[in-house]
């Protein structure tokens, strides 16, 4: 069975914090072998919410949600989208952005929501509702597009 939990950085127990660092190294530094400054001081800030799915007692899915203004000055947004490898052939990427989506709109009601959004995974994301308002542009070495979603 899983189980959602959405909490602050202040809430996030000490092992739960080391399991959700750990899947996003996991996904995004070794298996896509990418580089790049994921302790961005984002995590901590007061209206950042960590959304996570646990199963067996593992993290097996995890967004990052940011309130309006913190990473985009007129949308909130969904970060740090990741699925654990021997989760995604269950469709949990999928369930994660519903998720993400109705808890960002029920925390912030009036925001549109803004991503930036790996180029391969735009077909994915369109199928939540989000539109490309972008050209493709590089951010740490992948293939990036941002996409919004209109408040509703």
């Amino acid at each position: 069975m899983v189980t959602w939990h959405c909490q602050r950085f202040d809430e996030l127990s000490t092992h739960t914090l080391y399991d959700v660092l750990k899947l996003r190294c996991d996904v995004f530094v070794v298996e896509q072998n990418c580089v790049f400054p994921d302790l961005d001081d984002l995590d901590t800030l007061a209206d950042t919410r960590h959304l996570f799915a646990m199963q067996n007692k593992k993290i097996v899915a995890y967004a990052r949600l940011l309130a309006k203004g913190d990473c985009y000055p007129e949308h909130s947004s969904i970060g740090r989208v990741v699925v654990a490898k021997q989760n995604r052939k269950d469709k949990m990427g999928h369930e994660l952005m519903k998720q993400a989506i109705n808890e960002t709109v029920t925390l912030w009601p009036n925001s549109p929501i803004k991503i930036g959004a790996q180029s391969h995974l735009e077909r994915f994301y369109q199928s939540h509702d989000f539109v490309t308002v972008s050209e493709p542009y590089m951010e740490d070495g992948i293939e990036h597009y941002h996409m919004t979603r209109q408040a509703k």
